[in-house]
């Protein structure tokens, strides 16, 4: 990631919230409230990368789009492309700071709303599949595939709102798998062993 940085790419980094919080596969909780906690949780693990990031030697800023005491800034586009041109990794954490909303969705939002050349999606899963290949060991995967087929396909790479984004905004997605060694360095570089998902 360094490397790349250090060669003036402009990095944009969300980071779920799951390893801390699934509201949503309960029933004992109210959609909004869950939802929120998710959004804290986001928030809870882009300090702690934005950390393991600067003790890499990187400088980062994290942005929300809600307040959140002096440990993040209120997201703006023009405070995001500032801290760019500077160099820094800028982490968008806390979602859209809607509910109702899932990270894929805020994913996508941050990156039409910047601009982005491509979505790098690491995955727990190397690429997109014709069906789910946990329950299907004949399950094929694409090398590339259009948006347009993800959702006529119900592939389910990201969410319908996401994807539907993805297509009208023309902004591609490149997915691979995250627990692959040095898979993020290589996507940074271009050379992605996963799914090229067009537009």
């Amino acid at each position: 990631m360094k490397i790349s940085v250090d060669a003036g790419v402009e990095v944009g980094i969300v980071i779920g919230g799951g390893n801390f919080w699934r509201g949503r596969t309960s029933n004992a909780i109210d959609r909004t409230k869950a939802d929120q906690i998710g959004m804290l949780a986001t928030i809870m693990n882009c300090i702690y990368v934005s950390e393991i990031f600067r003790n890499a030697g990187m400088q980062t800023e994290i942005l929300t789009p809600f307040a959140v005491g002096a440990m993040t800034r209120l997201f703006s586009k023009d405070l995001a492309n500032q801290y760019f041109k500077e160099g820094k990794v800028v982490f968008f954490a806390g979602g859209t700071g809607h509910p109702y909303f899932s990270t894929d969705t805020g994913i996508t939002l941050r990156a039409v709303e910047m601009d982005a050349d491509c979505i790098l999606l690491a995955k727990s899963i190397d690429g997109v599949y014709d069906s789910d290949p946990k329950v299907n060991p004949d399950a094929k995967r694409y090398d590339t595939i259009s948006i347009q087929e993800v959702i006529d396909k119900q592939l389910a790479v990201v969410d319908l709102t996401a994807s539907i984004m993805c297509m009208e905004h023309k902004m591609p997605m490149a997915v691979f798998d995250l627990n692959e060694k040095d898979s993020i360095a290589n996507a940074m570089q271009g050379k992605i062993n996963g799914t090229i998902v067009t537009v």
